[in-house]
């Protein structure tokens, strides 16, 4: 399996199964590379993965959540010695060892939902960014428990996936709006909450997300509403950013754009940054922290 397969493989996964986070097909990938890989040795391996990854990561994916979730992988996989002599064997086990960090990831929406959803009281009015899986998992799970509560959710621009959440929202009889970017400020003052995924938690406990999602958390905390993130582990990153500048350009634009050798000064980022000073809690499979519990949990991950 060559890097094209890689690839091919992954955007076959993402096609199959569009509700798939980008993290999650990554990491089906690497298990399907392990299986067919012609490495023979366990650092063979190792170095043949990581290439993988940043291969994967040069999609036009989420970068951010790629590049967390497969690092996490690769840690998880190879942490435990394998002493086997039988490097097929030893194939097998590292297989075996993906699938148990798969299936682990693959509960984690549902996890999040069920400790977010307690938050969304009757009535509620919230507003939302862009399109994410997690936060509409959360809500999906809070009207199941027949809680009536409205949704705005921005348009956000350029790629307007904003309607795409609205039509996912509506679908499962959530009523929902969708308003201009530029209208937060206006609608802020009629919004009980703010509800926003993330592509990356870093280790200050702020979060990298879709651009527009630094704008809202600035105006929620001026209107004293609460700013609620939710997110899965696997998107803990280890970076410390101080300012919007300090994100790596491989996060901010999409690999293509980056290749071309482009003036970035002319192109619009697609994530921005948001400190932690303005996020209320964060809902993760690993429970409900606080922005400054954020990094005690990442170095437990990452132990």
């Amino acid at each position: 399996m060559d890097q094209r397969d890689v690839v091919s493989h992954f955007t076959d996964i993402l096609q199959e199964d569009p509700s798939m986070s980008t993290a999650v097909a990554a990491i089906s990938t690497l298990i399907e590379f392990i299986k067919l890989n012609s490495a023979e040795t366990m650092s063979e391996m190792r170095d043949k993965l990581k290439e993988a990854t940043e291969t994967l990561t040069k999609t036009d994916g989420s970068a951010t959540s790629i590049s967390s979730g497969c690092e996490l992988f690769l840690r998880f996989i190879t942490l435990a010695a394998l002493d086997h002599p039988d490097f097929q064997e030893c194939k097998s086990i590292l297989v075996e060892r993906g699938k148990i960090f798969l299936k682990k990831v693959g509960s984690s929406r549902k996890k999040i939902a069920k400790l977010g959803h307690p938050f969304i009281r009757d009535g509620a009015t919230i507003l939302t960014h862009s399109r994410s899986r997690v936060v509409l998992q959360l809500l999906k799970e809070a009207a199941e428990a027949k809680k009536r509560f409205n949704v705005y959710v921005t348009q956000s621009n350029p790629d307007q996936s904003g309607n795409t959440m609205h039509n996912e929202l509506t679908a499962a009889g959530i009523p929902t709006v969708v308003i201009l970017d530029s209208a937060v400020g206006y609608m802020m003052e009629q919004v009980d909450l703010v509800l926003v995924g993330a592509e990356g938690v870093v280790e200050s406990g702020g979060i990298i997300n879709k651009i527009g999602t630094f704008g809202i958390a600035v105006c929620a905390k001026e209107m004293n509403k609460p700013f609620y993130v939710v997110a899965e582990s696997f998107k803990f990153v280890r970076l410390y950013p101080l300012n919007q500048q300090d994100v790596p350009n491989h996060f901010k634009y999409h690999a293509s754009k980056l290749s071309a050798d482009i003036d970035l000064s002319r192109e619009h980022p697609l994530v921005d940054y948001t400190p932690p000073a303005y996020i209320t809690l964060l809902f993760t499979d690993l429970g409900v922290l606080t922005p400054s519990a954020v990094s005690d949990e990442l170095i437990k991950l990452y132990l």
